[in-house]
């Protein structure tokens, strides 16, 4: 059976819990976790670009030479396309790029992730971290003991901790996250996934059925 350690706020270790094998003990399937990510990117485009066509472009009323006579080419508009500040041929549009998965892909993605992280030992579980008052000098340094200090960090806290999420916003390279919001995409972009206990029964408790 899976197991991370749990750590205290000193970074010493306390005991091992086990990992829920239908969570974190399943095998990675590489085909559903790109298809999360393509859609989760896509979702994250805006899709405002915007080119005038030929139509739009202003000008384009009179004519620019006669048709015959001067040497030159045929000319009927100067928005033409191949004219400098003319209008684009098939310019881009405003567009929607969501892409629709259904929900059970979604969990088996966040299953795979979670379970290729288990499985090389990159889960860590602290004992909860009560601070009176932000203090970034704290989580950095707690960081540090466990050894994974500049790292990139996914930290999931079990609800809403303002102090912690204060302390924890001006590292670098570190996610603070509410357990049941965690993603796919957040899990494969982190070197290693820190947790609070609360945490890790939450995300057993909404994740694990």
């Amino acid at each position: 059976m899976l197991s991370a350690m749990v750590f205290d706020k000193e970074g010493n270790q306390t005991e091992t819990l086990p990992l829920k094998e239908e969570l974190f003990g399943q095998k990675p399937n590489r085909s559903v976790i790109h298809q999360y990510v393509k859609a989760y990117l896509a979702k994250q485009r805006q899709g405002t670009v915007k080119k005038k066509n030929r139509v739009e472009v202003r000008g384009g009323g009179a004519k620019p030479w006669r048709q015959k006579g001067t040497g030159r080419a045929r000319a009927g508009t100067n928005t033409s396309p191949i004219w400098v500040g003319g209008g684009r041929t098939f310019p881009p549009v405003p567009r929607d790029y969501f892409m629709e998965i259904p929900k059970k892909i979604k969990r088996k993605a966040l299953i795979s992730t979670l379970s290729a992280i288990a499985s090389e030992n990159r889960v860590k579980i602290i004992e909860e971290i009560n601070l009176d008052v932000p203090k970034t000098k704290v989580m950095a340094e707690l960081f540090e003991k466990l050894g994974i200090g500049g790292s990139k960090i996914l930290f999931l806290s079990e609800g809403k901790d303002e102090n912690s999420y204060k302390s924890c916003r001006n590292l670098k390279g570190l996610v603070f996250k509410r357990a049941c919001l965690v993603n796919p995409y957040d899990l494969l972009t982190c070197d290693f996934l820190v947790m609070t206990k609360k945490a890790l029964e939450n995300l057993t408790g909404v994740f694990a059925r």
